[in-house]
């Protein structure tokens, strides 16, 4: 069973997908900036089968609000907690890639009650620089959807390996479509998020149990970044899959292993 709801959140509603079973513990998928929950269509189909599978468009996402102004992970997190809340999910697994993954360490630290277990994507305890998010975010908020029709032309880069934009035009086209979709303040508020986003003193001290997920080759949010996180989360476990940022979508079938295995533990 699937369906498709508008979840009331601060200052309007974040889109919801909900697919599997009702009664089987919840997985959240939450998406990476520039994307929308289609992103995960593929591990919707595979772990509906045995969970409650719960995908949204961050803020400022898809057709999710897009709030005026700078986002927070505060603000970001507690959409989750809110989702959680309406769907009447006391516990869920969380699973995050890139921002995704950042608002997974912040439930970590936040809202670990709420949470039986983390993956932590194609992420970082600290993803890029807040001069380069800032910059990001300006231009965007200056150049409007001539911007972002610029990032999608730069995305493919980012988030595959060469090879793989050569094998799979069509995955990459449609990853291009999502970012060119944006919104462009909604685009530039999670950039404000990301520039502010700095917990690297502070995962020593989550208590979740976590899964860190990195790609090879990816450029954004390297190996060295997974290997940070896997050593100051405590009992955190760290897998290495053959990909670049978008690993959902360069390696499913490794993915989905690495994930699998992680729940089933």
């Amino acid at each position: 069973m699937s369906n498709e709801q508008f979840i009331a959140v601060q200052g309007g509603n974040l889109r919801v997908r909900v697919d599997g079973p009702h009664d089987a513990p919840a997985l959240v998928f939450s998406n990476s900036l520039g994307t929308t929950l289609e992103m995960w269509d593929a591990q919707a189909a595979k772990f509906s089968r045995d969970f409650r599978v719960v995908r949204y468009d961050t803020r400022g996402h898809g057709g999710s609000v897009v709030s005026p102004g700078a986002y927070s992970f505060d603000l970001l997190g507690s959409d989750v907690v809110a989702i959680l809340d309406a769907l009447d999910i006391a516990r869920a697994h969380f699973c995050g890639i890139s921002m995704g993954g950042f608002t997974g360490l912040w439930l970590g630290l936040n809202a670990a009650s709420r949470m039986h277990s983390i993956a932590v994507c194609n992420s970082a305890a600290k993803i890029g620089t807040a001069e380069g998010w800032n910059t990001r975010s300006a231009m965007v908020r200056e150049k409007g959807v001539a911007a972002m029709k610029e990032l999608a032309d730069s995305s493919p880069s980012r988030w595959f390996t060469e090879a793989f934009i050569a094998a799979q035009p069509q995955v990459v086209a449609r990853a291009q479509s999502w970012i060119a979709g944006v919104d462009p303040q909604g685009y530039a508020g999670c950039c404000d998020a990301l520039a502010g986003a700095d917990v690297r003193d502070r995962i020593a001290g989550m208590a979740v149990r976590t899964l860190i997920v990195a790609g090879s080759a990816d450029p954004v949010t390297t190996v060295a970044d997974g290997r940070f996180m896997q050593e100051h989360i405590p009992g955190a476990t760290l897998a290495e899959v053959p990909a670049s940022h978008l690993s959902n979508l360069e390696a499913p079938q490794a993915f989905d292993d690495a994930l699998g295995r992680f729940l089933r533990a």
